[in-house]
């Protein structure tokens, strides 16, 4: 470590100190610190600047608060890595003080610098520009107040799935009421559709449906199902939020699930919550444990309503508390919100988009879910899996792995749970089945999980599944049997194989419509169409937009553990937002000169954020709104608007210092 201080006559009534990190050997191996050090001590406003390995840590910031005591400094620059790492923690430090937090700024040297340079001599010149520029920007800083606002103290949920209901849960149980809104029937998602769950196969409904019960019976949860985000307005702390609750033609109140209804029905189609391996009624409930406990009318199924064609289920000796309610209307819903868990779960990639693989032509080629409630003793085979074609018991089986997934022709990502579950799917066959042969294609297995290395073992060595390493090329039906054409890159061999059935594990897709609701939302998706977190590690559960968060497999493919964990993690950090009486928004927003403003609306139509309005022909910011990206300041023909402590000075002096005239 080097320190130094100036002792010379300054022009200006600044005192500036500069702090230069090693970050081990992230910076220093590239970039020469002391240099750094004694560059920026020529600079007028610099009176003190040292070097340290590791300036984020507690001996780094005892080393900065010393600095401002006894040189009493009015501002200074860390130049490390990116501030959105640890300019929070520098600005704490400022605090701790007495400096103003917006004293203090981040020359990023890392990811800017010493991480995209090999030439040290060049890498340091960077480093001392990015540095003065960084001491230019703040001695021009203005002393700022983050901005105090009220909030509502809601929660808002969407998406009924074990992330939501975990949020939700956690959330009330803390004492705020949660409005949980999903747009099926019924709450449960994806797991209720479940036999068992790895790694330790306990039965998938003997613990989501406690937790489904606890939804429905909390005095804290206001739950909406058959309901959809139709906008969102506001910000952190103050959302408006309007809700589409679709009809269900039954009222949840008054039926009694005595199924009449049901048995009188003369329409019979697909049913979802069994992938299409049986069938329902028109008025039907998805299961028993299904969440409100009531039956519902499908519109699309039902031979009619306006004007009503059959009427059967509603007439007096059928539906005797008369629960069937053909006038159910559409409802608006309003609620004023403090903060949004967004946990919209995962759908199946199309298998027809995989032609070559037969799912769209073939009976006994079937999707892992598919393949899931056939194993479920609540699903359609009760428990022993049957081929659909003749419902037979299959006595060979094949499993595909990263079907869709790991594909640039598909999905170029790891599903993070085929190879698991498609091991449990064996295991739990073999068992149904003792003398069945079960083959297993895969291009590598992946078992990221705690034990989960432990159970693929005990699947290789109890079940004794026929492990192939390689990728199908193709699948097909001839005389009854499916054929698998492949390659084991092991053995370096063309294989051809025959079995009763096959079953794909499909790649984990964002839900239809995510697209939509981020748009609303203005959050963003990453480029597999998954909601993209703010940071991977300091904010893996927030978005981008301020008091919302995110959880389970709406941010990406995981399974239930992880799931979980990142709902609570994401309540976690919503009721650190409830608890508070005000909050804090940032004050580096924009700012409008009302005698250059023209009122051209310019502004308004580019800011992402809606926190501009033309008030008496003159362009306002709504302040809490306002996230200070700049996009109004570079569209304003008539130089109106400017960025707090990002002025046109400011940026002037800073290029100045960039190319060397400074």
């Amino acid at each position: 470590m080097s320190a130094l201080t100036a002792h010379r006559e300054r022009p200006t009534k600044e005192k500036i100190g500069v702090f230069v990190c090693h970050c081990g050997r992230n910076i220093a191996t590239t970039v020469d610190t002391k240099r750094v050090v004694e560059e920026i001590l020529k600079h007028p406003a610099v009176v003190h600047a040292e070097d340290y390995d590791y300036v984020c840590s507690s001996p780094g910031q005892e080393l900065i608060e010393k600095a401002i005591k006894e040189k009493r400094l009015t501002g200074f620059i860390v130049a490390a890595c990116s501030p959105s790492l640890h300019e929070t923690t520098f600005r704490e430090v400022a605090e701790r003080t007495g400096l103003n937090p917006y004293k203090c700024e981040i020359a990023n040297i890392r990811e800017q610098d010493s991480w995209v340079h090999e030439d040290k001599e060049k890498a340091t010149e960077k480093a001392i520009k990015l540095t003065k520029s960084a001491v230019e920007k703040v001695i021009r800083n203005e002393e700022l107040e983050p901005i105090k606002v009220g909030l509502y103290k809601k929660a808002l949920v969407i998406g009924g799935g074990i992330a939501g209901i975990r949020a939700a849960l956690d959330i009330a149980d803390a004492g705020f009421p949660v409005v949980l809104v999903e747009k099926g029937s019924t709450i449960g998602g994806h797991m209720a559709k479940l036999a068992e769950t790895f790694p330790t196969l306990d039965c998938a409904s003997c613990i989501l449906t406690p937790l489904m019960s606890a939804v429905a019976h909390h005095s804290n949860i206001r739950l909406l199902t058959l309901s959809e985000i139709m906008d969102v307005e506001g910000y952190l702390g103050n959302f408006h939020v309007r809700i589409k609750k679709n009809p269900r033609y039954v009222d949840p109140e008054k039926c009694n699930l005595c199924n009449d209804c049901v048995d009188i029905c003369p329409v019979t189609v697909s049913s979802e919550f069994d992938e299409g391996l049986s069938l329902r009624k028109a008025i039907y409930i998805p299961f028993p444990q299904a969440v409100p406990s009531s039956y519902l009318i499908d519109l699309d199924a039902c031979l009619g309503m306006n004007p009503i064609t059959c009427g059967k289920c509603a007439e007096p000796d059928i539906c005797g508390p008369e629960a069937v309610n053909f006038d159910d209307q559409t409802e608006i819903i309003e609620e004023d919100i403090g903060v949004i868990v967004v946990a919209t779960g995962y759908e199946l990639y199309n298998p027809e988009n995989i032609g070559e693989y037969g799912a769209d032509k073939y009976l006994d080629v079937i999707t892992s879910l598919q393949f899931e409630r056939l194993l479920s003793p609540s699903g359609p085979a009760v428990g022993i899996p049957k081929r659909p074609s003749d419902e037979k018991i299959p006595k060979r089986i094949a499993f595909i792995h990263c079907v869709g997934s790991r594909d640039e022709r598909h999905q170029p990502y790891c599903s993070h749970i085929c190879c698991t579950y498609s091991a449990k799917h064996a295991l739990l066959f073999k068992e149904l089945v003792p003398d069945a042969d079960i083959y297993s294609f895969y291009i590598d297995i992946r078992a990221v999980g705690k034990n989960y290395e432990d159970f693929i073992r005990r699947v290789q060595e109890e079940a004794g599944v026929h492990y192939i390493r390689g990728k199908v090329s193709r699948i097909y039906e001839q005389d009854g049997k499916v054929k698998i054409f492949g390659v084991d890159t092991l053995l370096n061999k063309r294989i051809e194989i025959e079995v009763d059935m096959a079953v794909l594990a499909l790649s984990m897709v964002p839900a239809h419509g995510i697209e939509d609701l981020a748009s609303k939302m203005r959050i963003q998706i990453d480029g597999s169409g998954f909601l993209q977190e703010l940071h991977p590690k300091l904010h893996p559960v927030e978005s981008a937009t301020s008091g919302i968060f995110l959880a389970g497999a709406a941010q990406s493919p995981k399974d239930i553990q992880d799931t979980v964990a990142q709902a609570s993690a994401a309540a976690s950090k919503a009721l650190g937002i409830l608890t508070q009486e005000k909050i804090s928004h940032i004050p580096t927003v924009a700012t409008v000169d009302t005698d250059l403003c023209s009122g051209c609306r310019l502004c308004i139509s580019v800011c992402p954020y809606g926190a501009i309005k033309l008030i008496d022909e003159k362009a306002e910011v709504k302040e809490v709104l306002c996230e200070g990206c700049g996009a109004c300041v570079s569209t304003c023909p008539s130089d109106a608007i400017s960025l707090r402590n990002h002025t046109d000075e400011q940026v002037s002096s800073m290029l100045k210092a960039l190319v060397g005239e400074i």
